[in-house]
């Protein structure tokens, strides 16, 4: 009994093997290189599905077939101008010859490393031959070079000249790392400049000339604005002294017709009862002239006391 159970679990485990082993599945995501003692055996199986190997003897060596990322470290580069910047980048690429890949990397991990030199030192290479205007500015936009050095804007003439741009940069690094790559078996897909920075010496004088450079401009605006007011107060103040002036014209004429009018009705108050007109006058006189505790010496003959005489005498 004991004799059949141990033939029982020989025959299980070797049907097992003979079903488990010789097979294997490719999905649609995936890519096969078939070795045999490490050394790889046939071409690359790239279709999905059931496939057949030997077991035991030979193993499947599975592969990705999607888009990989890679993502650089952020490292200090100097640019042809001799400005220190960081650049961080980031890349995507495929395996796209698996049998070639697994001779020269083995996996992606391998990969991954031999991309770090591959493409940190084009990125090098290329940002080195290369103005930072040029790295910052798009290829089909120019900005003012005052933008770069200091971080503002000035006038369209010093806006940069230069054809290049930094697309043309990236297309520069992904051309010349692809040659490489090609002959590991991967191809680089995409290649992008995902940050582009001054190191911290030059960020802090950048930051500080972008300060003075804004306090200048806002002193300019201050001025202008003083200017600006100066200038509004004044034609306030002349436009105020032609409204008084035009003004105390119209009052004038004004009073010189009341006057004028005036004028004419004593002329004609007078010349109706000349001695009544001016026995009026006089009282108004008397009234003006003779306040409480007045005193007057006159002549007796004055034509002031003309009328005072004549209500003595009467009386």
């Amino acid at each position: 009994m004991k004799a059949f159970s141990i033939l029982l679990l020989i025959v299980i485990i070797g049907a097992i093997s003979l079903i488990g082993g010789p097979f294997y599945t490719v999905n649609e995501t995936e890519q096969v290189v078939i070795t045999q003692f490490g050394k790889p055996v046939g071409a690359p199986i790239t279709e999905p599905g059931l496939h057949l190997k030997v077991p035991f003897i030979q193993q499947a060596n599975y592969f990705e077939k999607r888009f990989l990322a890679w993502d650089g470290e952020p490292s200090q580069v100097p640019t042809k101008d001799k400005r220190f910047i960081w650049v961080d980048t980031y890349a995507r690429w495929r395996i796209k010859d698996p049998l070639l890949f697994f001779q020269r990397l083995r996996d992606e991990r391998g990969a991954q490393s031999r991309l770090d030199d591959i493409l940190d030192g084009e990125t090098r290479n290329v940002v080195a031959k290369h103005l930072l205007i040029e790295l910052v500015q798009g290829s089909d936009r120019r900005i003012p070079i005052e933008t770069v050095e200091l971080g503002i804007g000035k006038t369209p003439k010093e806006f940069s000249r230069s054809a290049v741009g930094r697309e043309d940069l990236q297309r520069e690094v992904l051309k010349a790392a692809s040659k490489r790559t090609s002959r590991l078996g991967i191809e680089l897909l995409d290649f992008r400049f995902k940050r582009i920075n001054y190191v911290e010496e030059v960020r802090r004088e950048v930051y500080a000339r972008m300060i003075s450079e804004r306090k200048r401009i806002a002193e300019q605006y201050r001025s202008e604005g003083a200017g600006e007011a100066a200038r509004i107060s004044g034609q306030k103040e002349r436009e105020l002294k032609v409204i008084r002036s035009e003004a105390y014209r119209k009052a004038q004429e004004i009073k010189g017709k009341a006057d004028r009018q005036a004028a004419l009705i004593y002329a004609e108050a007078y010349n109706k009862d000349p001695e009544f007109y001016a026995f009026l006058r006089t009282l108004e006189t008397y009234r003006h002239a003779l306040a409480q505790n007045t005193t007057l010496i006159l002549s007796t003959k004055n034509d002031f006391l003309r009328y005072l005489k004549t209500r003595l005498s009467g009386r």
